[in-house]
Protein backbone atom coordinates (compact mmCIF):
# COMPACT_ATOMS: atom_id res chain seq x y z
CA UNK A 1 0.00 0.00 0.00
CA UNK A 2 2.62 2.29 1.32
CA UNK A 3 4.50 1.30 -2.10
CA UNK A 4 1.34 2.44 -4.55
CA UNK A 5 0.95 5.84 -2.75
CA UNK A 6 4.70 6.42 -3.38
CA UNK A 7 4.29 5.30 -6.83
CA UNK A 8 1.64 7.85 -7.41
CA UNK A 9 3.25 10.85 -5.85
CA UNK A 10 6.11 10.23 -7.93
CA UNK A 11 3.85 9.98 -10.78
CA UNK A 12 2.23 12.91 -10.30
CA UNK A 13 5.34 14.90 -9.75
CA UNK A 14 6.90 13.76 -12.93
CA UNK A 15 3.63 14.39 -15.41
CA UNK A 16 3.35 18.11 -13.44
CA UNK A 17 6.96 18.94 -14.05
CA UNK A 18 6.44 17.75 -17.85
CA UNK A 19 3.25 20.09 -17.74
CA UNK A 20 4.44 23.06 -16.09
CA UNK A 21 7.73 23.06 -18.07
CA UNK A 22 6.22 24.85 -21.12
CA UNK A 23 3.52 27.29 -18.45
CA UNK A 24 6.51 28.18 -16.25
CA UNK A 25 8.10 29.84 -19.82
CA UNK A 26 5.50 31.45 -20.65
CA UNK A 27 5.01 33.32 -17.49
CA UNK A 28 8.53 33.99 -17.54
CA UNK A 29 9.35 31.95 -14.18
CA UNK A 30 12.44 30.09 -15.99
CA UNK A 31 14.30 30.62 -19.29
CA UNK A 32 13.55 28.38 -22.40
CA UNK A 33 16.56 26.31 -21.76
CA UNK A 34 15.28 25.46 -17.82
CA UNK A 35 11.58 25.06 -19.73
CA UNK A 36 13.29 22.22 -22.32
CA UNK A 37 14.97 20.63 -19.68
CA UNK A 38 12.17 19.99 -17.61
CA UNK A 39 10.45 18.96 -20.11
CA UNK A 40 12.76 16.43 -21.21
CA UNK A 41 13.36 15.54 -17.57
CA UNK A 42 9.83 15.35 -17.06
CA UNK A 43 9.13 12.95 -20.17
CA UNK A 44 11.84 10.50 -18.97
CA UNK A 45 10.48 10.06 -15.54
CA UNK A 46 7.25 9.54 -16.86
CA UNK A 47 8.05 7.10 -19.14
CA UNK A 48 10.57 4.96 -16.46
CA UNK A 49 6.94 5.51 -14.19
CA UNK A 50 4.43 3.89 -16.96
CA UNK A 51 6.67 0.75 -17.25
CA UNK A 52 6.91 0.49 -13.23
CA UNK A 53 3.16 1.06 -13.58
CA UNK A 54 2.12 -1.47 -15.85
CA UNK A 55 4.39 -3.78 -13.87
CA UNK A 56 2.89 -2.60 -10.70
CA UNK A 57 -0.48 -3.10 -11.53
CA UNK A 58 0.13 -7.14 -12.27
CA UNK A 59 2.23 -7.83 -9.19
CA UNK A 60 -0.73 -5.94 -6.97
CA UNK A 61 -3.24 -8.03 -8.55
CA UNK A 62 -4.22 -9.52 -5.07
CA UNK A 63 -3.65 -6.30 -3.51
CA UNK A 64 -6.21 -3.97 -1.66
CA UNK A 65 -8.03 -2.48 -4.55
CA UNK A 66 -6.94 1.05 -3.10
CA UNK A 67 -3.15 0.18 -3.84
CA UNK A 68 -4.08 -1.11 -7.34
CA UNK A 69 -5.90 1.75 -8.26
CA UNK A 70 -3.02 3.90 -7.35
CA UNK A 71 -1.13 2.02 -10.01
CA UNK A 72 -4.04 2.74 -12.67
CA UNK A 73 -4.07 6.10 -11.58
CA UNK A 74 -0.12 6.27 -11.97
CA UNK A 75 -0.32 4.46 -15.43
CA UNK A 76 -2.79 6.91 -16.33
CA UNK A 77 -0.93 10.16 -15.70
CA UNK A 78 2.21 8.68 -17.10
CA UNK A 79 0.99 7.31 -20.29
CA UNK A 80 -0.71 10.03 -21.07
CA UNK A 81 2.59 12.10 -20.66
CA UNK A 82 4.77 9.26 -21.96
CA UNK A 83 2.50 9.26 -25.32
CA UNK A 84 2.58 12.83 -26.13
CA UNK A 85 6.69 12.97 -25.81
CA UNK A 86 6.89 10.40 -28.06
CA UNK A 87 4.46 11.68 -30.77
CA UNK A 88 6.24 15.20 -30.47
CA UNK A 89 9.92 13.50 -30.46
CA UNK A 90 8.74 11.47 -33.58
CA UNK A 91 7.08 14.14 -34.94
CA UNK A 92 10.23 16.23 -34.91
CA UNK A 93 12.18 13.68 -36.16
CA UNK A 94 9.82 13.64 -39.50
CA UNK A 95 10.13 16.80 -40.84
CA UNK A 96 13.10 19.33 -41.48
CA UNK A 97 14.61 21.60 -38.83
CA UNK A 98 13.21 24.56 -40.53
CA UNK A 99 10.56 27.15 -39.57
CA UNK A 100 9.84 29.61 -42.13
CA UNK A 101 7.08 27.96 -44.65
CA UNK A 102 5.79 30.36 -47.87
CA UNK A 103 4.04 29.69 -50.79
CA UNK A 104 6.00 31.68 -52.90
CA UNK A 105 9.22 30.55 -52.65
CA UNK A 106 10.39 32.92 -55.06
CA UNK A 107 9.08 36.16 -53.56
CA UNK A 108 7.46 35.36 -50.21
CA UNK A 109 5.26 37.87 -48.48
CA UNK A 110 7.28 40.00 -46.63
CA UNK A 111 7.05 41.35 -42.84
CA UNK A 112 6.07 45.07 -42.07
CA UNK A 113 4.13 45.63 -39.35
CA UNK A 114 5.59 42.51 -37.79
CA UNK A 115 8.96 43.70 -38.34
CA UNK A 116 8.91 45.72 -34.73
CA UNK A 117 7.22 43.00 -32.54
CA UNK A 118 10.04 40.49 -33.92
CA UNK A 119 12.57 42.74 -33.12
CA UNK A 120 13.96 40.71 -30.22
CA UNK A 121 13.26 37.40 -31.61
CA UNK A 122 15.97 35.23 -32.36
CA UNK A 123 14.75 34.25 -35.57
CA UNK A 124 15.07 37.27 -37.75
CA UNK A 125 11.94 38.76 -39.99
CA UNK A 126 13.81 38.09 -43.48
CA UNK A 127 12.79 34.75 -45.52
CA UNK A 128 14.94 31.58 -44.39
CA UNK A 129 16.69 31.17 -47.73
CA UNK A 130 17.17 28.90 -50.69
CA UNK A 131 18.20 25.93 -48.16
CA UNK A 132 14.63 26.35 -46.41
CA UNK A 133 12.71 26.96 -50.12
CA UNK A 134 14.38 23.22 -51.10
CA UNK A 135 13.57 21.71 -47.82
CA UNK A 136 9.96 22.77 -48.39
CA UNK A 137 9.80 21.68 -51.78
CA UNK A 138 10.61 18.08 -50.38
CA UNK A 139 8.60 17.87 -47.15
CA UNK A 140 6.07 20.03 -47.76
CA UNK A 141 4.94 20.00 -51.59
CA UNK A 142 0.71 20.74 -50.88
CA UNK A 143 1.87 24.20 -49.60
CA UNK A 144 0.79 26.30 -52.64
CA UNK A 145 -0.82 29.71 -53.46
CA UNK A 146 -4.62 29.45 -53.00
CA UNK A 147 -6.52 31.09 -56.60
CA UNK A 148 -9.89 32.14 -55.58
CA UNK A 149 -12.82 33.32 -58.07
CA UNK A 150 -13.93 36.49 -55.69
CA UNK A 151 -12.42 39.73 -55.83
CA UNK A 152 -9.71 40.85 -53.75
CA UNK A 153 -11.32 42.83 -51.37
CA UNK A 154 -14.20 40.15 -50.43
CA UNK A 155 -11.09 37.59 -50.13
CA UNK A 156 -9.65 39.62 -48.12
CA UNK A 157 -12.76 39.95 -45.57
CA UNK A 158 -13.11 36.35 -45.49
CA UNK A 159 -9.55 35.63 -44.43
CA UNK A 160 -9.75 38.76 -41.35
CA UNK A 161 -13.06 36.98 -40.59
CA UNK A 162 -11.34 33.50 -40.22
CA UNK A 163 -8.39 35.04 -38.80
CA UNK A 164 -10.64 36.42 -36.17
CA UNK A 165 -12.78 32.94 -35.47
CA UNK A 166 -9.15 31.11 -35.27
CA UNK A 167 -8.02 33.65 -32.02
CA UNK A 168 -4.79 35.26 -33.82
CA UNK A 169 -3.95 38.56 -32.96
CA UNK A 170 -4.59 41.05 -36.36
CA UNK A 171 -1.52 43.24 -36.25
CA UNK A 172 -2.13 44.64 -39.61
CA UNK A 173 -4.70 45.18 -42.21
CA UNK A 174 -3.69 47.10 -45.55
CA UNK A 175 -6.07 46.89 -48.21
CA UNK A 176 -4.15 49.43 -50.17
CA UNK A 177 -1.13 46.90 -50.30
CA UNK A 178 -3.48 43.60 -50.02
CA UNK A 179 -1.45 42.14 -47.02
CA UNK A 180 -2.76 40.78 -43.63
CA UNK A 181 -0.50 40.62 -41.05
CA UNK A 182 -1.26 38.26 -37.80
CA UNK A 183 0.08 36.41 -35.02
CA UNK A 184 -0.90 33.12 -33.24
CA UNK A 185 0.33 32.38 -29.90
CA UNK A 186 0.46 28.85 -29.14
CA UNK A 187 -0.41 26.96 -25.76
CA UNK A 188 1.55 25.32 -23.04
CA UNK A 189 5.25 27.24 -24.07
CA UNK A 190 3.03 30.47 -25.40
CA UNK A 191 5.57 30.55 -28.63
CA UNK A 192 4.41 33.05 -30.89
CA UNK A 193 3.89 32.73 -35.02
CA UNK A 194 3.90 35.53 -37.28
CA UNK A 195 1.92 34.79 -40.11
CA UNK A 196 1.16 37.38 -43.46
CA UNK A 197 -0.94 37.12 -46.35
CA UNK A 198 -1.01 38.65 -49.59
CA UNK A 199 -3.63 39.08 -51.79
CA UNK A 200 -2.77 39.93 -55.53
CA UNK A 201 -5.52 40.78 -58.54
CA UNK A 202 -4.92 38.42 -61.37
CA UNK A 203 -5.66 39.29 -65.36
CA UNK A 204 -7.93 37.18 -65.89
CA UNK A 205 -10.28 37.77 -62.95
CA UNK A 206 -10.38 36.63 -59.32
CA UNK A 207 -7.40 36.49 -56.41
CA UNK A 208 -4.04 35.03 -55.39
CA UNK A 209 -3.85 34.30 -52.15
CA UNK A 210 0.07 33.66 -51.22
CA UNK A 211 0.75 32.92 -47.40
CA UNK A 212 3.62 33.04 -45.05
CA UNK A 213 4.24 31.67 -41.33
CA UNK A 214 7.22 31.86 -39.64
CA UNK A 215 8.20 31.14 -35.68
CA UNK A 216 9.74 33.42 -34.00
CA UNK A 217 11.48 30.76 -31.45
CA UNK A 218 13.55 27.59 -32.23
CA UNK A 219 15.64 26.33 -35.50
CA UNK A 220 12.76 23.91 -36.39
CA UNK A 221 8.76 23.57 -36.07
CA UNK A 222 7.58 20.16 -36.12
CA UNK A 223 5.73 20.82 -39.04
CA UNK A 224 3.38 23.73 -37.45
CA UNK A 225 3.74 26.45 -39.99
CA UNK A 226 2.91 24.17 -43.06
CA UNK A 227 0.24 22.61 -41.25
CA UNK A 228 -1.21 26.11 -40.38
CA UNK A 229 -0.92 27.57 -44.03
CA UNK A 230 -2.54 24.09 -45.10
CA UNK A 231 -5.68 24.49 -42.86
CA UNK A 232 -5.78 28.23 -43.37
CA UNK A 233 -6.12 28.42 -46.93
CA UNK A 234 -8.38 25.46 -47.04
CA UNK A 235 -10.68 27.11 -44.95
CA UNK A 236 -10.55 30.10 -46.72
CA UNK A 237 -11.20 28.05 -49.98
CA UNK A 238 -14.32 26.77 -48.06
CA UNK A 239 -15.59 30.33 -47.01
CA UNK A 240 -15.17 31.94 -50.48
Amino acid sequence: MIYARILLYLSLAASFVFLISGYGYQWNFWSLGMGFTLLRYGAYASIGLAAISLLSIWFLRKSRARAIAYAVVSLIFTGIVSVTALYWQQQAGSVPPIHDITTDMNTPPEFFALVRLRADAPNPPEYAGAETAQLQREYYPNVEPLILETDLQEAMDAAVMLIVRRGWEIVSVNRKDGRIEATEKLPWFGFKDDVVLRFTDLEEGGTRVDMRSKSRVGRGDVGVNASRIERFLRDLEMRT
